[in-house]
């Protein structure tokens, strides 16, 4: 299945993911993201060239962790932002742009998720095990 993405959504992720794995690198322990969820945001950065092929449910719900991490990130450098300034603040409003640009590819693949998860359990009969979310095939 294809994951569209525009331009703004590809530049506040691409931004974001840059920026969270940044502040972990001068972070401490306790502010890192989880290293699973660090090591899907470092997989899941170089495909933000364009639209996304996955073709897995597993592939989707690492997008989804990786993308959530970006998000939770955004969030917090929204708030930052307007308690820094003021909700007007040219920073303030950019950041806030940011994160719902993520918000809104957060929510595609959430359904995209949906579906898959939907189109496993009618196939097989069951609700997706971890194998059928590895090995369960979706064409573009």
């Amino acid at each position: 299945m294809i994951l569209h993405l525009n331009f703004e959504e590809i530049r506040a992720l691409r931004a974001g993911g840059r920026a969270l794995l940044e502040a972990g690198a001068h972070a401490s322990a306790a502010v890192l993201a989880p290293s699973e969820s660090r090591a899907f945001l470092e997989a899941f950065l170089p495909r933000l060239e364009g639209d996304l092929s996955l073709s897995t449910l597993s592939e989707v719900r690492r997008a989804e962790r990786a993308v959530g991490a970006i998000l939770d990130h955004l969030l917090v450098e929204m708030e930052t932002a307007v308690v820094a300034t003021h909700a007007a603040d040219e920073l303030a409003v950019a950041a806030y742009f940011d994160w719902a640009h993520a918000l809104t590819v957060s929510a595609r693949l959430a359904d995209m998720a949906s579906e898959m998860e939907a189109v496993i359990e009618l196939v097989t009969g069951e609700e997706p095990d971890e194998g059928a979310s590895r090995t369960f095939g979706f064409p573009d």
